[in-house]
């Protein structure tokens, strides 16, 4: 451990000087590169120990790992932490991440950790603070930890907590017996198949009611009936006073633990329990006899419900509208506290470089979080993995909170490394004022995949979409459209909460007082479908910025033109109470707090609704050119100009040099190769549409009618399907053109048919157009299978599958120019202004799409195995011309990553600090090259790429050459005339003509991308 030993700030000036310092000394260790690995029950601690050698050798300087805290058993992702004070025992031990971290240090690497702020997984009985609060209600210690609202609009639900866990409707579910009480030695508890949740002591009464009091032996008996009597005189649950609740919280364990030593040291004790609890659970058949069964249910804390009751009633905030993941009150100071010990520990021991925050936007008040940890950093790092001396509400020393109240830090200034997952809009930044480092890279991922695509063809791309489908479609109103059905379903009950929140608003008001609870919900409804954004950010102070307005005026002036017939007051009335403005008619808007409440818990809904109309559910309806349908991304987006990703990098340069840069993650839609494949369609209109519809003809006969008389797959879902073919279909083994090289063996074919068969799945019910996941259809989703089956089988000789000779005959061009596109974007990751994020397995060419399939295991030995051949191997021509000739093996893009890595790790500041400077290119193959200089005092590079290649080559698949690119030059900084630079990829020397002039010819005499370095 690692503390230091400077004395504590005392004035403005030391404030200042400390964290200067603590600043500068961080800033030197930002990451170079991050490597990310999802840690789950089939790859522990242990494997990343293993993992370790190979991308040290790779080149990379940080493992990214995805949350280690506790989790929900068998979590595939860890995002579901059920315990926030120990490590996953699933992936592995203390020890084995020591073991790990200790690794890490030797090899000069270090540790990037995902933290999850926003929510718990309620954990099926394994999280303890939830289950104290399912047990003791609002008199739990833990009752203000998570996001409840103990005052719900329906009155049987006050004090409850709705747990919509059922398949099925209550009354069925507890008569058919799938609803027990069970017992042991750690207590009573109910079940429902897998969900164990406890009940309320004092409620244990009511287990015996049924059988009457026990007679023999008499002291027994007096025993019993005495403690039976204490638990039912417990403080109820409902209350929240002070006092009374830390009188049953001291009260409770006493009784519980002498009512079972009595059970043990009494057979008649224990068999009249065993009684009664045979007697409360009941006989299916016989409905009356579940009646003290239900008598028990009601007097819980939690009410039971079938879980389509989640939407319109659920009471307590979730992420998004999964119902097991809770949302915890981060904004309150004693939740911060309890839920970053294990991570100051960490800090304290210089366990982890630097933080992922996962769905900031969820949280109450996401900058305040920001702040704190960076405290917490710093805390950590004066005084150690434990709190000492006095302390804040936070968990915090008070000397290291009054620091920086003392001194604001300044954009750039920020002591720990945190990068935010933060989704901006088209227009949008990251607001400087925050104390993060930047953003997890949604946006450089979708700005680098759109230089691929050629924006002339939009329209071209239109028109096949409309025609293939029968119908125009316009993106926003879709989405407009996708986020008002969300609100009107998974998050009904959200709206609903705000819209009695603001009818109480309204009736203190003179002037709104008429408005209707109805016309109140559809203006906030309206409004939050209209945002241009996730979120806002105003605080609990009231303070809000000018980005902020304008964007809520927008969403205000957007909803009054949707909605010519709905009164434009109404939209007036909440565009007041949103910016907290007074009321001219004589008063403060009534309830100014009650009008800050509302404003931020507004805030917090707008971003739910926006990711589950955009992401998953436009995102996988708008199929026009689905390789743009991502993450951060926009369906109605066709490329982005040269011009404007130059412009991007510049400013990340200025404002977010060490944010990250992704191209892949554990949330994308579909992976990094699979775009840059797609985005060659882009190039080639006619042919694509062509392609489509003669597959359409020659599949025409395999859709299938069902009963309700829908023809599976519709239309849409076929074009989604032929583009998910296309983007995804498996390289050849043998780098060859030849068709039949390109068809699938038996092991390889029946495999991916299960994949896309999975992925269409989850497409057509994220889509909810036919079906969505609250109303399956069985029917429909079979067939669809059938289709994807019968579409990817092989045909016989006397009835061959002319679909699959086709789709041979397309896919090795359009893998060829996937590969350069590939190629290209990983090159400009891994040299743009921010830190690299490489996501696991794609060193190599890996065609996954979304979770689960993007979490399937990694084939690291071959990886490893391509890793030791290309080592020791000197950057050379002859090399190059191996790796293309064997392109379909993806040792290529493993080369161009490794040796750029290098290039980062030799130049570390010219990578971190440099100064961009976009180079523009000459002549005719102008609009073919992407280029850009780095500089930092005397050092120097030059990355130059190929975009739209196809195009170039008319679609002839090879490198281009010399004729291609005939006499196209770059036009190098002047400083860089006459200066020799080394190619890191291929070992030749290019020299910049003493007019600055650089030939694209000998740029890229080798290989397909050019990484120059002086």
């Amino acid at each position: 451990m690692r503390t230091l030993t400077i004395p504590l700030p005392e004035t403005v000036t030391d404030a200042s000087e400390f964290l200067q310092r603590l600043a500068e000394g961080q800033r030197r260790i930002r990451p170079g590169s991050v490597y990310r690995v999802q840690f789950n029950r089939s790859f522990r601690f242990t494997d990343g120990i293993r993992l370790i050698p190979y991308l040290q050798r790779l080149g990379i300087t940080t493992l990214y790992s995805s949350p280690i805290l506790a989790a929900h058993s068998g979590s595939t992702h860890g995002y579901d932490i059920t315990d926030h004070s120990r490590i996953n025992p699933e992936i592995g031990s203390e020890e084995e991440l020591h073991q790990l971290l200790e690794l890490l240090g030797r090899q000069g690497m270090s540790l990037l950790l995902d933290v999850v702020p926003n929510h718990m997984g309620v954990g099926y009985g394994t999280n303890p603070w939830w289950q104290d609060v399912l047990e003791n209600g609002r008199a739990s210690g833990y009752a203000n930890f998570f996001d409840i609202d103990w005052n719900p609009l329906k009155p049987e639900l006050r004090n409850k907590v709705l747990l919509p866990v059922l398949g099925n409707q209550y009354g069925l579910e507890l008569e058919a017996g799938h609803i027990s009480l069970a017992y042991d030695e750690r207590g009573f508890r109910i079940e429902y198949f897998d969900r164990v949740l406890p009940i309320d002591p004092q409620t244990i009464p009511l287990i015996f009611r049924a059988v009457g009091p026990l007679r023999q032996p008499e002291e027994t008996a007096r025993e019993l009936l005495a403690l039976l009597a204490a638990l039912a005189e417990l403080p109820p649950h409902t209350l929240a006073e002070p006092e009374r609740s830390s009188r049953r919280q001291r009260e409770v364990p006493f009784l519980l633990r002498r009512f079972w030593e009595l059970m043990e040291r009494s057979p008649e004790a224990r068999a009249y329990l065993r009684d009664a609890v045979e007697r409360l659970n009941g006989t299916p058949g016989d409905p009356h006899s579940f009646d003290a069964l239900h008598e028990l249910l009601e007097a819980q804390v939690y009410r039971l419900a079938h879980w389509r009751v989640s939407a319109e009633e659920i009471n307590y905030r979730r992420f998004f509208d999964v119902n097991d993941l809770v949302g915890l009150r981060m904004e309150d100071p004693q939740v911060f506290a309890a839920t970053q010990k294990l991570i100051r520990r960490l800090l304290a021991e210089d366990a982890v470089i630097g933080m992922r925050i996962d769905h900031p936007d969820g949280m109450f008040n996401p900058p305040q979080y920001f702040t704190r940890l960076q405290m917490l950093f710093a805390a950590a790092k004066l005084y150690g993995p434990t709190p000492v001396g006095e302390l804040a509400e936070n968990g915090i020393e008070m000397n290291v909170q009054s620091s920086f109240a003392q001194h604001a830090l300044q954009p750039g200034q920020e002591p720990f490394y945190v990068v935010v997952e933060k989704i901006l809009e088209k227009g949008e930044a990251l607001p400087r004022e925050w104390p993060v480092s930047g953003s997890v890279g949604y946006e450089f991922a979708n700005a680098v995949n759109g230089i691929f695509i050629e924006s002339r063809n939009q329209k071209s791309f239109t028109n096949l979409y409309h025609r293939l489908i029968g119908e125009s479609l316009n993106v926003e109103r879709l989405i407009y459209q996708a986020k008002k059905l969300i609100m009107l379903s998974a998050l009904s009950s959200e709206v609903n909460v705000l819209s009695h929140m603001l009818d109480e608003l309204s009736s203190a008001n003179r002037r709104a007082r008429d408005f209707t609870r109805k016309v109140l919900r559809d203006a906030i409804r309206e409004t939050i479908a209209c945002f241009p954004v996730y979120r806002t950010y105003v605080d609990e102070r009231g303070s809000i910025s000018e980005r902020d307005r304008e964007f809520i005026a927008r969403a205000i002036a957007s909803a009054k033109r949707v909605n010519p017939s709905m009164a434009p007051q109404v939209f007036d009335f909440l565009h007041d109470i949103l910016l907290l403005r007074q009321d001219n008619g004589g008063t403060l808007i009534h309830g100014y707090r009650k009008q800050l409440y509302f404003s931020l818990k507004f805030q917090q809904l707008t971003g739910p609704v926006m990711a589950k109309g955009l992401e998953d559910t436009v995102c996988y309806v708008y199929n026009r050119f689905i390789s743009v349908n991502e993450v951060g991304g926009n369906p109605g987006s066709f490329g982005i100009s040269v011009g404007e990703f130059h412009e991007a990098n510049k400013e990340r340069a200025k404002s977010w040099p060490c944010g990250l840069l992704t191209t892949s993650t554990h949330d994308s839609k579909r992976g990094e190769d699979v775009r840059m494949r797609l985005d060659v369609l882009s190039e080639m209109p006619r042919s694509w549409a062509a392609q489509v519809m003669r597959w359409r003809r020659i599949n025409r006969g395999k859709r299938k009618t069902i009963d309700d008389g829908h023809i599976v797959p519709d239309h849409n879902e076929e074009y989604f399907l032929y583009q998910t073919l296309a983007g995804t279909w498996p390289m050849a083994r043998n780098a060859t053109l030849t068709p039949d090289e390109w068809a699938l063996d038996r092991e390889e074919r029946l495999s991916y048919i299960e994949r896309i068969q999975e992925y269409m799945q989850k497409a057509v019910h994220e889509g909810k157009i036919n079906l969505s996941w609250i109303n399956p259809n069985r029917q429909y989703t079979e067939a669809l299978r059938q289709f994807v089956a019968r579409i990817l089988s092989p045909g016989t000789e006397a009835k061959p599958n002319n679909f699959l000779r086709l789709m041979h005959e397309f896919v090795p061009r359009l893998a060829w120019f996937g590969v350069i596109n590939s190629l290209s974007g990983t090159l400009l990751k891994l040299t743009s202004p921010g830190v690299p994020d490489i996501y696991q397995g794609q060193e190599l060419f890996n065609f996954t799409l979304v979770d689960p399939d993007n979490r399937r295991p990694v084939d690291f030995a071959r990886n490893e195995k391509y890793m030791e051949q290309l080592e020791p191997r000197e950057a050379s021509p002859e090399l190059c011309r191996e790796l293309l000739d064997q392109w379909t093996d993806g040792r290529l893009k493993l080369w161009t990553i490794h040796r750029a890595l290098q290039v980062r790790n030799e130049a570390r500041e010219l990578f971190r600090q440099g100064d961009y400077t976009a180079i523009e290119a000459e002549g005719k193959g102008k609009m073919h090259v992407l280029s850009f200089a780095r500089r930092h005092l005397q050092g120097a590079a030059l990355v130059a790429v190929p975009r739209l290649s196809f195009t170039m080559l008319n679609g002839e698949p090879r490198l281009a050459g010399a004729e291609d690119w005939g006499a196209t030059l770059l036009r190098a900084p002047q400083e860089f005339s006459g200066r020799q630079f080394h190619n890191a990829l291929t070992g030749e020397s290019v020299t910049v003509q003493d007019n600055g002039e650089l030939l694209c010819r000998e740029v890229f005499a080798s290989f397909p991308v050019a990484l120059l370095i002086e």
